[in-house]
């Protein structure tokens, strides 16, 4: 079964990661792995009332939590972890250790809110997985299951890598890929290199037996465009590279991948250049 981590600090953000993973691991035949981590003595602790007394109440919690949604997924294998240090950390290895294929996270996103760990650590867990994560917006209320998934693809040359596990995604649920032409330049090669990309992603999942349609932005800044085009098609998930083309405005706004986590209402899939994907073989 291709295992999924799921980070859990029990706050309704996390919560509503799980719920969004128990969809995902019933499509993908997934095994689903809770983990919470105890900080290390030397951060600062804030827990949720209900697991203040650490590891014994967050046994309780998860013997709970299982109780209560395993019933309607009664296909998924549900397991839980305790860890110990570093929360990203613990996170990601726990994630490589398993040969897991993806982490889902909540994320509370750029609003500073940090009264459970799971907000502040949501872009670490991001920079620092081999794999593939989710992260999901906390109060979202997320379509399940997933029908709609956009692809942005831009100029850069990695921007086609992540075609092959969000195709994977569409292939298990049956969902549209969303092929979206980001134009940031009025420059004739720098569009044609786009419309060349777009059109190898498309013979890719033509190959792969996956639905797809295309359209596409004029911007200046992708992470917005790519944002406003999700909402305006109501999709449910947006797949990006952790690096992208880079523009003056995302400079000053911080990584393409960054921006996008902590602003998009939707549930962002964040893939590393140059991994190798079990689910697929990329370009």
């Amino acid at each position: 079964m291709k295992k999924i981590i799921v980070a859990i600090d029990f706050s309704d953000c996390s919560i509503n990661a799980f719920i969004h993973a128990l969809s995902m691991a019933d499509h993908c035949n997934g095994e689903l792995i809770l983990v919470w981590v105890e900080k290390s003595s030397g951060e600062k602790e804030k827990f949720v009332d209900k697991v203040k007394d650490a590891s014994k109440d967050v046994k309780a919690a998860f013997e709970d939590m299982i109780a209560k949604y395993q019933p309607e997924y009664p296909d998924v294998k549900i397991s839980w972890k305790i860890r110990k240090g570093k929360i990203y950390k613990e996170i990601t290895d726990e994630a490589k250790a398993g040969k897991a294929m993806l982490i889902v996270t909540g994320t509370h996103g750029a609003s500073g809110f940090e009264e459970f760990w799971i907000g502040s650590n949501a872009n670490k867990i991001v920079s620092a997985s081999i794999c593939p994560v989710i992260t999901i917006r906390g109060g979202i209320s997320i379509q399940r299951p997933l029908t709609k998934i956009v692809l942005p693809i831009d100029s850069a040359e990695e921007t086609r890598q992540k075609a092959s596990f969000a195709g994977f995604i569409a292939q298990s649920h049956d969902a549209v890929i969303y092929i979206l032409k980001l134009y940031t330049s009025k420059l004739k090669a720098m569009r044609h290199r786009v419309d060349l990309y777009a059109d190898q992603v498309a013979a890719y999942l033509d190959e792969e037996g996956v639905k797809y349609q295309f359209d596409m932005a004029e911007c200046e800044n992708i992470s917005d465009a790519t944002i406003a085009y999700a909402k305006k098609i109501e999709a449910n998930l947006i797949a990006v590279m952790t690096s992208q083309e880079t523009t003056t405005a995302n400079i000053f706004l911080g990584p393409y991948a960054h921006q996008i986590v902590n602003h998009s209402p939707i549930p962002v899939l964040s893939i590393h250049a140059k991994e190798t994907l079990t689910a697929g073989q990329g370009f």
